[in-house]
């Protein structure tokens, strides 16, 4: 019954994501944090950000962006993302501006064949963690 139940879930897990992304294939997203170890209080640090991923094959990506801080920093990102799975990432960002690096893993859930919920948690080196959510459009190589 135990490995019915595994079984189960394990197709539930990837039978969404059949229609996986492909060499060639870009990703816009858009984040926001939802919490961070440095921020003083509700919204006083508010933390967005938008990337661009471009798969270099299936299972990583290139990453450009930006993350704004209401604080009026500006950080421009550069990075990459590795999917041992195709719903599970593992990343790396390096924050030109604010002179930090993070590594960082997420999540996606698919909502339908181009867009994507996301949720990703980051280690900064600068010793703060945040967890940050947003959603993400795939752009498909015709």
């Amino acid at each position: 019954m135990l490995i019915r139940i595994l079984l189960s879930l394990v197709f539930i897990l990837i039978y969404p994501t059949a229609k996986a992304q492909i060499a060639g294939d870009f990703m816009v997203g858009s984040y926001a944090d939802v919490i961070k170890t440095d921020n003083s209080g509700f919204v006083h640090k508010a933390q967005l950000g938008a990337e661009l991923n471009y798969f270099i094959d299936r299972k990583f990506t290139a990453t450009a962006g930006i993350d704004i801080w209401t604080t009026k920093k500006v950080s421009l990102v550069i990075g990459g993302r590795w999917y041992p799975t195709a719903i599970f990432f593992v990343r790396a960002r390096g924050l030109v501006g604010e002179n930090d690096f993070s590594l960082g893993a997420g999540w996606n859930k698919p909502i339908n064949e181009n867009w994507r919920f996301e949720a990703i948690s980051d280690f900064y080196f600068k010793n703060d963690f945040a967890i940050r959510v947003g959603f993400a459009y795939t752009i498909r190589k015709k």
